[in-house]
């Protein structure tokens, strides 16, 4: 599939360089695959490591490991064939967007089985990924743009945002809020949902009016319009 790569998080351009140089020094008997294994790995360590936030001091440092794990795979796989010369861009495509997605709903999974969480805001948290990675998976299809960020947030600031939360939330799970005392990860699952959504919106609406613009309608008086409307028999 021929589509444009538009990746303008914060870290976008040193994350790049960083990735080149550490895919050149790569010995040869390390893999695209053997990456892509290990970012499908990663995120449910990632998650069962969440899961334990409550009842092992440990496991925030495994949670930022399995992040880090995840990191170094899912973003170094495609960086390794296009440094050998060796792309599979509709393999490479699909194969990473359907880990990220089976990956993630590990990890949320993970959230919710850590009593950090209540499992209902879980299940939303993951409706609204999922209705924005839908979008961006049509619009890539549609537009031939793929956005790997919103608001110079991309997957890796998202990992380190993870890893962080997770170690705080390790030591501080409840916060009061109007005088109601509420589980920290509930509120910032919350307004994820609400910034998903609302990132969902705004691109659904300029991806529509880009293809509106880009496919008008036929004029009514011109040969395309007339000829439909001819009787089909004489």
């Amino acid at each position: 599939m021929t589509h444009v790569r538009e990746h303008r998080s914060l870290l976008a351009s040193a994350e790049k360089q960083l990735l080149v140089a550490i895919a050149r020094r790569l010995p040869p008997w390390i893999s695209s695959d053997q990456l892509t294994l290990l970012g499908l790995v990663s995120m449910p360590a990632a998650g069962l490591a969440f899961a334990g936030l409550q009842s092992s001091p440990w496991s925030a440092a495994l949670f930022a490991l399995a992040l880090a794990a995840n990191w170094f795979g899912d973003s170094l796989d495609g960086t390794l064939a296009r440094v050998r010369q060796q792309p599979r861009p509709n393999y490479g495509y699909y194969v990473d967007h359907v880990i990220d997605l089976a990956g993630t709903a590990a990890l949320i999974a993970g959230m919710a089985a850590s009593g950090l969480m209540h499992p209902l805001i879980a299940i939303a948290l993951l409706a609204a990924y999922l209705l924005v990675s839908a979008e961006t998976y049509l619009a890539t299809h549609a537009v031939g743009v793929f956005r790997l960020s919103f608001a110079g947030i991309g997957p890796t600031e998202l990992r380190i945002l993870l890893a962080v939360g997770a170690a705080y939330v390790s030591w501080h799970p409840w916060a009061d809020i109007a005088g109601r005392r509420v589980l920290l990860l509930d509120v910032s699952a919350i307004i994820a949902c609400i910034g998903l959504v609302i990132v969902f919106i705004l691109s659904a609406i300029r991806n529509t009016r880009a293809l509106y613009l880009a496919e008008p309608l036929p004029d009514s008086g011109s040969p395309v319009r007339q000829a439909l409307r001819q009787p089909l028999c004489p």
